[in-house]
């Protein structure tokens, strides 16, 4: 939702307020395979209970997300396989920080707490998915809904930071199903509609069989 409202904007103010990104030429691969390894290490302190400093590392691995493509950009490099690459280890990020959550609440007795994490991250995954997933019927996609990768990773950071992890738990459990609600939505709909056009299109083979 972030990156879709604010566009090629983002691009711009990261230019502006991080011109050392764009004197060297760095990979823009290497900067998101440390935004990576920045959650692998912030899921250990979760896991660990430093909650402040697991915060901070997911604030610090989002940062390396955020700018990974506006460095392809820049350089006139963006590539699918980046593409591929920065999506399949977003999912690795999003998996193993609430898997870190899940056993800092394993570890000081709070069952209830560890059961909504894994709703966390049932959600999570199944929000990405669907969008993953109607990329082979939809040419435009199923990017709907508020919850998206840049608003969890920023409310769960916050939630650590401050003090409200189990409340910013149950914010992105309910938004994420919301927002999964809303895929269901819009995949039934463009679909039904697309399905529809080729039933009626003269073009469309003839699926029926004689009996």
């Amino acid at each position: 939702m972030i990156k879709q409202q604010l566009g090629d904007r983002l691009d711009g103010w990261i230019h502006t307020a991080f011109p050392f990104l764009f004197v060297r030429p760095l990979n823009p691969n290497l900067l998101t395979v440390l935004g990576a390894i920045g959650s692998i290490v912030a899921a250990a302190a979760f896991a660990e209970g430093w909650l402040v400093c697991g915060g901070i590392l997911m604030l610090a691995s989002g940062f390396f997300d955020l700018v990974d493509g506006v460095v392809a950009r820049h350089r006139g490099i963006a590539t699918r396989f980046g593409a591929f690459l920065d999506s399949t280890l977003d999912r690795l990020a999003d998996v193993v920080i609430l898997v870190g959550l899940s056993i800092h609440f394993a570890r000081i007795g709070e069952p209830g707490n560890v059961l909504l994490v894994g709703a966390a991250l049932t959600v999570t995954v199944l929000v990405s998915y669907s969008a993953a997933r109607a990329k082979h019927s939809l040419p435009e996609g199923i990017n709907v809904g508020f919850f998206e990768r840049g608003e969890r990773v920023g409310l769960l950071a916050a939630g650590a930071i401050l003090g409200f992890l189990v409340p910013a738990l149950w914010i992105l459990t309910i938004g994420s199903t919301a927002t999964l609600a809303q895929r269901f939505v819009r995949a039934y709909r463009e679909m039904e509609r697309l399905d529809a056009e080729e039933r009626n299109s003269p073009e469309a083979p003839d699926l029926r069989t004689d009996t």
